[in-house]
């Protein structure tokens, strides 16, 4: 992929993904913790979003050898270089609709 906007664009898309990421940072956090901070979401749609971030080499997924099994994930190198972009976005998509909230009430 030769465009850089395109690039980011296809890692984080997804509803949940910046969400994850951002939660992530800064410490590990475990499945039903990722779950219950993004509240509607489903099971299945939470781990394939973690999945293709694990695989997009963003998010690491440990695994505990106990009884019952313990999972975390954490952010990679690479993904806490994006958490600031991140960050960065919302600041401004805040802004955004906030604006656009002021553009469209009734005067």
């Amino acid at each position: 992929m030769d465009n850089p906007i395109d690039a980011l664009i296809q890692l984080i898309k997804g509803k949940h993904k910046p969400d994850i990421l951002i939660f992530l940072n800064p410490a590990p956090r475990r499945f039903s913790e990722v779950r219950r901070h993004l509240g509607e979401v489903s099971e299945r749609i939470l781990t394939k979003q973690l999945r293709e971030l694990e695989a997009a080499g963003l998010v690491r997924r440990q695994v505990y050898p106990e009884v019952p099994p313990r999972v975390e994930y954490s952010l990679t190198e690479h993904g806490y270089t994006l958490c600031p972009v991140l960050k960065q976005m919302w600041r401004w998509g805040r802004t955004h609709c906030q604006q656009n909230n002021a553009l469209t009430s009734p005067s």
